[in-house]
């Protein structure tokens, strides 16, 4: 990579940004709300989870009309942009879209869906005749930006949230009809995430093996902290710490921050770092400044219904390449 411009990579979790028509005033002060924090990132690249895609009528394919609305007359509008699909569909799904936007061109867009890690199924407990479909929620979107310094290959995740999973007749509506039952789904989501992640981390690894030294950027909600799994099997940090596999490690951008500046959501007055940026050693060197914008965040456990902006902080992260 050339080095000497600062540019800017940043996430953020945009809260099921949605427009409906029986709520234009609920919409307005959602992009009321959301377009300062999105000038304030000041992106180059910019990677947004839970998008929804609005239907148009009879079988035309979802569009992402709310999110035009919100780019509309901000820096962002004229971006390039990458969305995931619903795998069965391959369109647009309704609820919780991935879209990347950067301001150079994307040369490259791959939505990641059991592409490494196959469906597999596990054996209900207590039932050996019946078992369990481990399928993820939704793809990973990668793509390759033709940046100034050089390719750039950034992963917009979003993790399974930890709820436990429906599964069969169990937990349907969320009712769980026994602690065992609610118990076998939370595992199972655990899996999901776990499953993706590791997902994430082979195709990131397949990038390392043809170049070592690529810009490598992972961002997104991974619903997990630090020091969970899912967050650790991304990163690529075995825990002997063997100094011949650093080569491939991710860095994980907000750990430079002060212990009390880590968090990007409050969940009933516990602050949780679950948004992360991770970018490969080439770009960690290169970083010189973090910053997480969670003045001001809600209480996610004592808030009913959506907020005028959202309930994660973005994460951006300056980086001279």
């Amino acid at each position: 990579m050339a080095s000497g411009a600062r540019w800017r990579l940043a996430t953020f979790n945009l809260e099921s940004l949605d427009e409906k028509a029986r709520d234009p005033e609920g919409f307005a002060a959602r992009l009321e709300a959301l377009r300062p924090i999105l000038e304030k990132l000041d992106a180059d690249v910019l990677c947004l989870q839970e998008v929804n895609a609005q239907g148009h009528g009879g079988k035309k394919p979802r569009r992402f009309t709310a999110l035009d609305h919100l780019l509309e007359g901000t820096s962002y509008a004229p971006f390039h942009r990458a969305h995931s699909v619903n795998p069965q569909t391959g369109q647009p799904a309704d609820v919780h879209n991935l879209v990347t936007l950067s301001r150079w061109p994307i040369v490259a867009e791959r939505r990641i869906f059991h592409d490494f890690v196959p469906v597999w199924r596990m054996p209900q407990a207590g039932n050996s005749s019946a078992s369990h479909e481990i399928r993820f929620d939704r793809a990973v979107l990668a793509v390759e930006i033709a940046a100034p310094f050089g390719a750039l290959h950034v992963f917009n995740l979003h993790l399974r949230a930890p709820r436990a999973a429906p599964y069969a007749a169990a937990g349907r509506g969320q009712r769980w009809s026994s602690n065992a039952e609610w118990a076998e789904g939370f595992h199972l989501a655990a899996l999901k995430r776990q499953g993706q992640a590791l997902e994430a981390r082979l195709a990131i690894d397949a990038i390392f093996a043809a170049n070592p030294d690529a810009g490598i950027a992972v961002c997104g909600d991974l619903n997990a902290e630090s020091f969970e799994t899912p967050a650790r099997i991304l990163r690529g940090t075995p825990d002997e710490g063997d100094p011949a596999l650093d080569a491939r490690r991710l860095d994980m951008l907000e750990q430079t921050l002060p212990e009390q500046q880590r968090y990007s959501v409050i969940h009933d007055g516990r602050r949780v770092m679950l948004d992360h940026i991770m970018v490969s050693p080439v770009l960690a060197r290169a970083c010189e400044e973090i910053a997480v914008f969670n003045e001001g965040l809600a209480d996610e456990a004592h808030v009913e219904g959506l907020v005028a902006g959202s309930l994660h902080a973005p994460v951006v992260a300056a980086i001279r390449s």
